[in-house]
């Protein structure tokens, strides 16, 4: 107790203390003076957007005695342009190469200004290509990431032949890469040293002809900085030393880069074309979600392979059909929560649930063979949790022919009537089987997530539904509904006006989401209604 009767006066000596300094007269905060534009001081450090100083700057930066700020790379503004769009294939392909671990997903996502491919210490992590565009002030570029590139694939492994066929797959999606690129960023390890496996590299693109870029990644000090020399045995003419984990090095290298590549800019016109719809492939590991995005497309966009976990990054590929364009979004496999333990799988899943919430319909594949899960289910829900359209998709049908489709899915509305108000589909990726009909049932769905409901029609849905059956009373009041309004869309969203707002049942609340989504034909898509008093 004494302690605490001792701290009230200690603050308030110190308080009488200040107030004596001050002459005994109470703290009053001092008017500022009216800010006056004055003209830039070269010497103050510039910021990621600002262009690069004059020679007048420089030579009075370097009379103050200071270094000259370099630009950075600006940070990309994101673009309706898609990276598999005809205007994007038109950029400058600028392929990030080199081989495992050698730190090209981290220069990826320095360069982007962002995180877009996953980065882990375990080697060979990236195993797609991976596109996204970058712009550096007007210019833009088309960036490339890509797998592990070595000269051959190594033979003898423990676990042959199935990691021999999965390194063999990224090898030829890497080398396809490279045969259109415009140029060619190999990225050495400054860590690990020279390899013979560079060797072999440097010399497989010297047979392809291609201009290649030699960056020496990861040189942190000056002690690595020095043992770089040992990489001008790759017969380059010149070495760019970089950190991708620090920037150093990253704006020269942009200079580099945007010297060695033809002009090009985004055009903003074709960027503000016709609405994309975006679609997500989610599902459970090993489902079949690469197979599809393959089939849809006609060529072989994504590595498939039996083991799961093959997909890790979130490929984004735009695909024109009919007149209508799509971003389909392949994504790695989720699995159950508890089940995932690995940082990387982790890193993975996130991806996964980052892409599902950005897109407009989510197409749900479940194996065949496997049938519905707990896991699938949760997955539903997420997407009508997080507003998006969704579409199920039933894969590895020709492994059940002996069952007719109808009767399977009537089997699962029954079972889970969650999942039985969804647009259900039952295909074979690999035999294309019922694969024509996922596009247009996501079509539909799109249309259904981003309709406009027409203010009349929609409180005549509501009267009627008021008519046929009444809100539930609550302590001997029945709430009034007056009028309904749409406030927005993707998904649609509907505020009613109500006498009572707080007082509607759950019940009545879901009774009047059925009847307006009936009238509407809204399947497929979530609906929002919220309840308002009337002012």
């Amino acid at each position: 107790m004494q302690g605490r009767s001792q701290l009230p006066a200690a603050k308030l000596a110190t308080k009488r203390k200040r107030e004596r300094r001050r002459g005994g007269k109470p703290r009053v905060a001092k008017p500022r003076p009216p800010q006056t534009p004055s003209a830039p001081d070269p010497t103050r450090p510039r910021g990621r957007r600002e262009i690069e100083p004059g020679p007048e700057e420089i030579s009075a930066i370097r009379r103050r005695g200071r270094a000259v700020p370099r630009p950075q790379p600006a940070r990309p503004e994101r673009s309706g342009l898609a990276p598999g769009s005809v205007e994007a294939q038109r950029l400058p392909r600028v392929v990030l190469a080199g081989r495992p671990n050698a730190g090209k997903s981290s220069l990826f996502n320095r360069l982007l200004g962002r995180r877009k491919a996953i980065v882990d210490p375990t080697p060979g992590v990236t195993r797609d290509v991976v596109e996204a565009i970058a712009t550096f002030g007007e210019r833009a570029v088309l960036l490339v990431d890509t797998g592990g590139f070595e000269g051959e694939v190594r033979a003898g492994r423990p676990d042959a032949p199935s990691r021999e066929r999965l390194d063999r797959a990224v090898r030829d999606a890497s080398l396809a890469a490279v045969e259109r690129a415009a140029l060619v960023v190999y990225v050495l390890d400054g860590k690990a040293g020279l390899s013979p496996a560079d060797e072999a590299a440097a010399a497989e693109l010297r047979r392809r002809n291609v201009p290649v870029l030699f960056v020496v990644n990861k040189l942190d000090s000056p002690g690595r900085l020095a043992a770089g020399s040992e990489f001008y045995r790759l017969g380059a003419d010149e070495l760019l030393p970089v950190s991708a984990a620090h920037g150093h090095g990253v704006p020269e290298l942009v200079d580099r880069v945007l010297a060695a590549t033809p002009t090009a800019v985004v055009d903003s016109a074709a960027a503000s074309g016709p609405d994309v719809i975006r679609v997500a492939i989610v599902g459970r590991p090993n489902a079949g979600k690469s197979s599809l995005l393959n089939r849809l497309l006609g060529y072989e966009r994504a590595i498939v392979d039996a083991s799961a976990g093959t997909t890790r990054d979130a490929l984004d590929t735009l695909l024109e059909v009919g007149g209508a364009r799509y971003v389909l979004v392949d994504t790695a496999g989720i699995r159950r929560r508890r089940k995932v333990s690995e940082v990387l799988e982790r890193s993975s899943v996130g991806t996964a649930i980052g892409a599902l919430g950005r897109a407009d319909v989510v197409v749900l594949v479940i194996a065949a063979d496997e049938g519905l899960t707990t896991q699938d289910q949760k997955l539903a829900a997420l997407a009508w949790s997080q507003g998006r359209g969704l579409v199920l998709v039933v894969n590895k049908w020709d492994l059940r022919r002996r069952e007719r489709p109808k009767s399977y899915i009537e089997n699962v509305a029954r079972l889970m009537p969650a999942l039985g108000g969804f647009p259900m589909l039952t295909i074979s990726a690999k035999t294309g089987a019922g694969v024509d009909a996922v596009l247009p049932a996501v079509q539909r769905v799109a249309a259904a997530h981003a309709a406009e409901l027409p203010t009349a029609r929609l409180n005549q849905v509501l009267m009627a539904a008021f008519q046929a059956q009444e809100p539930p009373a609550v302590q001997g009041r029945r709430p009034r509904l007056y009028y309904a309004t749409q406030v927005g869309r993707r998904p649609p969203t509907i505020v009613v006006f109500s006498s009572i707002p707080g007082s509607i049942h759950p019940s009545y609340h879901r009774y009047l989401e059925n009847q307006i989504a009936s009238a509407f034909r809204l399947k497929g898509t979530p609906l929002r209604l919220s309840f308002r008093a009337r002012h």
